[in-house]
C-alpha cells in the first residue's frame, strides 16, 4: 500500500475506511479527491457532476474562491477563542445574518443536529418561562418520516427503525402526526401542554416530499392561534436551495424559530444557526446552552462570505428557473419510461421515484450506473433518487446532466 496519503488509489482509500472507520455510512463506491463548482474528481482523475451537493451543503459550488478566501484569511488571523471571550467578528456576523433573514437574534452552533437540539431546548424553556406550561410537561409536535438529525433526542421522535433500533431509552415529550395533514395538527394542538410544532418545509431525507400548497401557512396560523411556536427546520431546504431564500417564503411564513445549517457556510466549514426574536431568544441565559466552536471567528467570516455569494450570484433565482426546467425534462423522460414513476421537488431539490419496492436494489444500481456515466447521486428510502446539484450550475450543464440521466435510464432498461 502507498505510504503517501495524497497518492492513495480509490481502492486503497476504501480499504482504509473499511478497516479503521466506524461503518455508520454506506457510500457509493467512488473516492473523491477534488472539487470545483459543480464538478468533483476521483482519486484517479475522473470528472463527475455532483448531484447531491453534500446533502445541499454545497449550494455555492465546491471550493468557491470567495468563501475559501474568507476561510484562509480568518483562520490565518484568529481561528478560535471559545465564547469565554468576545471576538471581533462574531457581532458583525450576528448583525449580518439576523438582518439577512429578518430576526432579532441568532444562536450560532456547528452542525444541523446541534441546531435542532438548540431549537428544542429554546422552545421548552420558552414554554415554561413565557407560556406558563408546568415544568417538564411541555410537548413538541413533530411529523412522521421526519429527518432532523441522529442525536439521541432526535431519534426519539423518528419512526425510521434503522435510526432508532437499540438506541433507547428514548427522550419523552414528543407527539408524532402525519406530514401534510392539517387536521392531525389541529387535533394535536388541543393539548394545552404543546409548546411547539417542528416541521421540514419539504421532507428531504424522506424522499423530497413536497406538501400541499398553503400547508405551511395553515400550520403557522393554527400554531399562532394556540400560542404554539412554529419551528421551521430549513437545514436542507434553506439558503436558496428550493428557489427562494427559504422554502417557507413560498407561503409568506415567518417561523417563530428558524433552523439553518449546511449551505450557511457553503460547505466550507461546519456552521449552523438558530434564529428567533427577542421574546423567545432572551429566555436563554449564560451557562444554559453553548458550544466551544459555535460562533468562532472563522465560522463567522465564512458564513458571511457564503451568504453574500447567494445574493450576489442570484442563486435562488437560478435554482427556481433551472428547477422548473429539470422537472419538465424529467417528466418528458418519464412519459416514455416504465422505470420511473414520478419526479417531485422545488427549485433544485428534486427526486425521482423508481418503479420498484423500497427493499429493491434498483435505485442503488441506477446510481452506480449514473456514476459510471459521470454523475453522482444517491438513493434515499430504497426506491427514490435525490437530485440536488450545486446552485451555480448553468443551463448548459444542467442539460448535459439531463442527457446523462436519460442515457443511463435508457441503458438500464435494456
Amino acid at each position: 500500500m502507498s505510504t503517501t496519503l495524497s497518492k492513495l488509489s480509490s481502492a486503497e482509500s476504501i480499504e482504509l475506511e473499511e478497516k479503521y472507520g466506524a461503518h455508520n455510512y454506506h457510500p457509493l463506491p467512488v473516492v473523491l479527491a477534488k472539487g470545483e463548482g459543480v464538478h468533483v474528481w476521483d482519486a484517479e482523475g475522473k470528472q463527475y457532476y455532483d448531484f447531491l451537493s453534500a446533502y445541499s451543503a454545497v449550494n455555492q459550488g465546491h471550493c468557491h474562491p470567495k468563501i475559501v478566501k474568507a476561510l484562509i484569511d480568518q483562520a490565518s488571523t484568529l481561528g478560535l477563542t471559545s465564547r469565554a471571550f468576545y471576538n471581533n467578528v462574531l457581532g458583525e456576523f450576528e448583525q449580518y445574518i439576523t438582518s439577512y433573514f429578518g430576526f432579532d437574534k441568532v444562536l450560532p452552533m456547528n452542525s444541523g443536529a446541534e441546531a435542532v437540539e438548540t431549537a428544542l431546548k429554546l422552545a421548552r424553556k420558552w414554554a415554561y418561562e413565557v407560556k406558563g406550561i408546568a415544568e417538564n410537561q411541555a410537548k413538541i409536535i413533530v411529523c412522521e418520516n421526519n429527518f432532523h438529525g441522529r442525536t439521541t433526542t432526535v431519534i426519539s421522535f423518528s419512526n425510521d427503525p434503522v435510526a432508532r433500533k437499540n438506541f433507547g431509552p428514548y427522550t419523552p415529550g414528543f407527539v408524532k402526526i402525519p406530514y401534510n395533514d392539517t387536521q392531525a395538527l389541529e387535533e394535536a394542538l388541543k393539548d394545552d401542554n404543546v409548546a411547539a410544532f417542528l416541521v421540514e418545509p419539504i421532507q428531504g431525507e424522506a424522499g423530497v416530499y413536497v406538501p400541499n400548497d398553503e400547508y405551511l401557512a395553515k400550520c403557522n396560523e393554527m400554531c399562532k392561534a394556540k400560542n404554539v411556536l412554529f419551528i421551521a427546520d430549513e437545514v436542507q431546504t434553506g439558503v436558496a436551495r428550493t428557489g427562494e431564500l427559504l422554502a417557507v417564503n413560498y407561503e409568506n411564513v415567518t417561523p417563530d424559530i428558524l433552523i439553518l445549517g449546511k449551505a450557511v457556510s457553503g460547505g466550507v466549514y461546519p456552521v449552523s444557526a438558530v434564529l428567533a426574536n427577542d421574546e423567545i431568544m432572551n429566555v436563554i441565559k449564560p451557562g444554559e446552552h453553548g458550544s466551544t466552536f459555535g460562533g468562532n471567528p472563522t465560522a463567522a467570516k465564512v458564513s458571511m462570505a457564503a451568504l453574500k455569494v447567494i445574493k450576489d450570484e442570484k442563486l435562488a433565482e437560478n435554482a427556481k428557473e433551472l428547477g422548473d426546467l429539470f422537472r419538465a425534462e424529467m417528466n418528458r423522460i418519464i412519459e416514455s419510461s416504465e422505470l420511473v414513476n414520478t419526479v417531485r421537488g422545488k427549485g433544485l431539490l428534486n427526486a425521482i421515484i423508481i418503479n420498484d419496492t423500497e427493499e429493491s436494489s434498483t435505485a442503488w444500481n441506477i446510481c452506480v450506473a449514473l456514476k459510471d456515466n459521470g454523475l453522482l447521486a444517491k438513493p434515499t428510502h430504497g426506491n427514490i433518487i435525490r437530485f440536488a446539484p450545486p446552485l451555480v450550475i448553468t443551463k448548459e450543464q444542467l442539460m448535459d446532466c439531463v442527457a446523462i440521466i436519460e442515457k443511463t435510464l435508457t441503458e438500464f432498461t435494456k
